[in-house]
């Protein structure tokens, strides 16, 4: 077992602690570092047990498994936050998962990768395809926010109907994709895996997977009881906790899975989990919750800040910029690195 697998193990323990914690009445700050301990332990393990569950698949539909099966942690806790009416965290963690896989986890891959391997090759067209989908993402999110800046007469019953709508035109785009990768252009997925053999059986995985998820199900809405505590604590702003710890906390097994396969010289399936990832965010965790938040009390509505959306924007066209040559380097891991860490001192000083 390796450093990295003793850890994450040792972090479980997190799990019964969280739940001890949350029974006895314990401190909001012990709580919420139980709660984020075990949530990035179980994170973890549903990312590791779907990458071991595109061993018996191909690497599209591997990809396809990563990026779907990875982000439920984001949006279990994003579904809690928003029972909680906690919008503005909701939002900013959407905006977060999006960066932190964009830059964070696509920027530790290619870096750590790049340092095994001088030069890393990948499909550009495959990767291309799926920043595009990306772009349309990012897009789908400006417009709205743009719409209600720059019109007066625009009502909230408008504004909640168009995010429904493209809400609705983002899960038909993004179900195009999937039939893009997965069947007519499959061909532009498709790499030997022979190499890449299973550690896990695919009845462990399964296994792991339902027991990961249940249990992150549990701690998550412990951890949002925890949030508002935590912001009169130490000061931070709804946007910090969502773009920032959130994200990071619900990102870790998609992060783990990249950097895995980066190591092994498998950058395909590194972009396809990184931006795969982003995608699901953008055109499918995002709109789900926006139709979820109808049967709220608050809706949800895909009105972000500028700040947010500018963020975005520069981020997707940095990583397109990257990918644009089919070869990475350890110097343009550091960059997306490097990236990520001014936006977070940014949004730390955000109010």
């Amino acid at each position: 077992m390796s450093v990295t697998d003793r850890f994450f193990l040792y972090l479980l323990f997190f799990v019964p602690l969280t739940v001890w914690a949350s029974l006895t009445g314990a401190p909001s700050l012990a709580i919420f570092i139980c709660a984020s301990a075990a949530t990035v332990a179980l994170a973890k393990y549903i990312g590791e047990a779907t990458e071991e569950l595109t061993t018996y698949t191909g690497p599209a539909i591997g990809g396809f498994l990563n990026a779907t099966l990875s982000n439920a942690p984001e949006l279990i806790i994003a579904g809690f936050a928003l029972r909680a009416g906690l919008i503005d965290v909701v939002k900013a963690s959407i905006v977060g998962s999006i960066l932190s896989n964009l830059l964070l986890g696509l920027g530790l891959a290619i870096f750590l990768g790049g340092l095994r391997h001088k030069r890393q090759k990948f499909n550009a067209t495959a990767v291309k395809a799926s920043g595009s989908t990306l772009l349309l993402g990012v897009f789908a999110l400006v417009v709205p926010a743009i719409l209600a800046s720059t019109s007066q007469n625009v009502s909230p019953d408008s504004i909640e109907m168009i995010s429904i709508v493209v809400a609705v035109l983002l899960i038909v785009a993004y179900v195009a994709s999937l039939l893009f990768s997965l069947w007519t252009h499959q061909h532009l997925y498709v790499r030997d895996v022979a190499d890449y053999t299973p550690r896990w059986s695919r009845f462990k995985s399964i296994a792991i997977l339902v027991c990961s998820t249940l249990a992150i199900a549990y701690v998550s809405d412990i951890l949002v009881s925890s949030i508002k505590p935590m912001m009169q604590l130490f000061g931070w702003s709804q946007v910090f906790i969502g773009v920032i710890i959130l994200a990071i906390i619900g990102n870790i097994g998609e992060k783990v899975s990249a950097i895995r396969v980066a190591l092994n010289d498998n950058m395909d399936l590194a972009f396809q989990i990184a931006i795969g990832s982003a995608n699901q965010i953008a055109m499918f965790v995002a709109p789900v919750l926006v139709l979820a938040s109808i049967f709220f009390l608050q809706p949800l509505t895909l009105i972000f800040g500028v700040f947010e959306l500018v963020a975005l924007i520069l981020s997707v066209l940095i990583v397109h910029t990257v990918v644009d040559d089919g070869e990475s380097n350890w110097l343009e891991g550091l960059l997306l690195l490097v990236a990520y860490i001014i936006i977070a001192v940014t949004f730390y000083l955000y109010r």
